[in-house]
């Protein structure tokens, strides 16, 4: 009977093994053939060129990377600039490896992962990826309290606070600065704690594209709950398919300031500056750096207003459907104090610096300031000069005894010279001087009238009749360009006119709204003693008939080291209508 058990048992091992191996082969060691490939690196993170910015000196960064190989891996290792940080030589998978792992204290400045795979058959592979810790963000400006540049978060980088996203807000890689700006979404915007940013003085500023659709919304309000506006402050749009107003709501206890700001085209496909400036006196609100001001009655007051809402009228201002904006936004920066003209002009220049055309070398918008955007450097005013409404902007406003100088060095290095700019003409003085370049008087101090060298561009007539014209210095004598009646223009219309001159080795041209009104020949021109550039008078070198100060307005002044075409005049020209 024990035999039988026996033999029925080892019958039974036999079917069971049969079973197993039906239909397979039995297992025969396996050649992986010869090793041909090196290791193949692929760096996750960091990645290559990524900025890292954070609120502390030092960060920790996360590496993570996966090797792979034909055959098998020996080795990994892994350099922070030169010097090692991981390795691995153990591998669960003997063909893939995945590496993770963190690395504390990677100091500010820019910084070279390197991995180095190595595989049982000896070949090698490297791979790195330069990246940057940034230090942490420094305020730009006075007064700066919060900074949020839309580059990928939504995180102010002075407190370093992320805001609470409502709804899902996103990103446009089409930003004015940076790698992207907030794009806005239906039914969708941000929220920010006021902690810290209330004061007796207030501005914000940032780039706006809108979209017009919906046809109103809010744009910036920090607003107490319910239906009161003698608090906190509301910025909005409101209007239709092809323009939108930009309007400005401030509450100062005991009632409200309003300010109807002014319209920008729709739908926005240029970038757009906006800022608003409020002290307890007035409230400004700028477009493109042109403000509009209105009387306010005191400073705002905070009481009851807690959260800061971006790109909507939510949550507390949307009683008149001043909901989600779908507009675009950049660079958005709020103050403690009120900017004046030349801080939203600074902040203008320094986000989207001017680029130079073909051949330019000056340019003096005077968009609240004197200063040629080229060189940055400021003019120096003599006596009162001012501002007004201009052709783009604002203007130079001209004064009695009052003017512009600028050092002419930077401007001399040419043996041609072109001028271009739009005037508003006061025909009262009778004459004056406009743009003058010329050298000291030494026989005539007190009336200097030496026209060797530079040149002189002036009017004179009268009140109805002014003739433009010109006059340049060879060295050793001076030519005119007097164009008589075609260079006369009457003043009584108020209307803007575009002049233009250009100085060649070889002749003058004179252009007045972008057509020829005189032209001739010259034998060259001479810098010597030319050191200054005199704008809106002859003073202090072209004096001596009495070409003094112009009461006129004066806009986009553009200068350039080669003599414009006809068709460059009318260019420059057009773009500024």
């Amino acid at each position: 009977m024990k035999i039988l058990k026996y033999f029925l048992a080892f019958t039974a091992a036999l079917i069971v093994a049969a079973g197993c191996n039906e239909g397979i082969d039995p297992i025969s060691p396996f050649d992986p053939g010869p090793d041909k490939d090196a290791p193949v690196i692929t760096i996750k993170s960091p990645t290559q060129g990524q900025a890292i910015e954070v609120d502390s000196l030092v960060v920790s960064i996360f590496v993570q990377l996966e090797v792979t190989d034909d055959i098998e891996l020996k080795s990994i290792l892994v350099f922070l600039d030169n010097t090692e940080i991981g390795s691995m030589t153990t591998f669960k998978d003997y063909r893939r490896a995945l590496m993770e792992f963190y690395h504390k204290n990677v100091g500010t400045g820019v910084h070279i992962l390197t991995v180095k795979a190595t595989d049982l058959g000896g070949k090698t592979s490297e791979k790195s990826v330069t990246f940057e810790k940034k230090p942490p963000y420094v305020p730009v400006y006075p007064g700066e309290v919060f900074y949020m540049p839309f580059n990928g978060d939504f995180t102010e980088k002075i407190s370093f606070k992320e805001a609470t996203k409502v709804g899902n807000p996103g990103f446009t890689d089409a930003s004015l600065k940076g790698t992207k700006a907030y794009a806005g979404a239906t039914d969708s915007y941000l929220t920010f704690p006021m902690t810290g940013l209330k004061s007796s003085e207030f501005s914000a500023s940032f780039w706006y594209k809108v979209n017009p659709s919906p046809d109103r919304s809010g744009i910036l309000n920090a607003s107490p709950a319910g239906e009161d506006r003698t608090k906190g402050f509301r910025l909005f749009r409101e209007g239709g398919a092809t323009s939108q107003r930009i309007k400005a709501n401030v509450g100062w206890g005991g009632g409200e300031t309003w300010n109807d700001g002014a319209l920008i085209p729709a739908p926005g496909t240029n970038w757009v500056h906006i800022a608003l400036s409020v002290s307890p006196d007035k409230c400004v609100l700028y477009i493109n750096g042109l403000g509009v001001e209105v009387p306010n009655k005191g400073a705002i007051d905070w009481t009851g207003v807690d959260v800061l809402g971006i790109a909507s009228g939510a949550p507390n201002f949307t009683y008149w459907n001043h909901n989600f904006d779908r507009s675009q936004y950049d660079e958005l920066r709020l103050f403690n104090r009120a900017l004046t003209d030349a801080d939203v002009q600074a902040i203008i220049q320094n986000d989207k610096p001017y680029v130079p055309k073909n051949g330019e070398i000056f340019y003096m918008p005077f968009e609240g300031t004197y200063k040629d955007l080229i060189g940055n450097k400021e003019a120096t005013k003599v006596g009162s000069p001012a501002f007004a409404a201009g052709k783009i902007g604002k203007a130079y406003a001209g004064a009695a005894d009052s003017y512009l100088t600028f050092p002419a060095a930077g401007l001399t290095k040419t043996s041609s010279l072109s001028a271009a700019f739009w005037m508003k003409i006061n025909a009262t003085p009778d004459r004056a001087g406009i743009l003058v370049m010329g050298p000291p008087d030494e026989a005539a101090p007190a009336a200097p009238n030496n026209r060797k060298s530079g040149f002189r561009f002036f009017r004179e007539g009268s009140a109805k009749a002014q003739i433009f014209k010109l006059n340049t210095g060879n060295g050793t004598a001076d030519s005119w360009f007097d164009g008589g009646a075609a260079a006369t223009i009457d003043p009584t219309p108020e209307a803007w006119v575009h002049f233009a001159y250009t100085i060649s080795p070889t002749e003058c041209v004179v252009y007045i709204n972008g057509e020829v009104v005189k032209q001739g020949t010259i034998t060259g021109i001479s810098w010597e003693g030319c050191d200054i550039l005199s704008i809106m008078s002859g003073a202090p070198r072209f004096t001596g008939w009495n070409h003094f100060s112009d009461l006129s307005l004066m806009d986009e002044l553009h200068i350039f080291n080669k003599a414009l075409t006809q068709a460059e005049v009318k260019e420059i020209m057009n773009a500024e209508k």
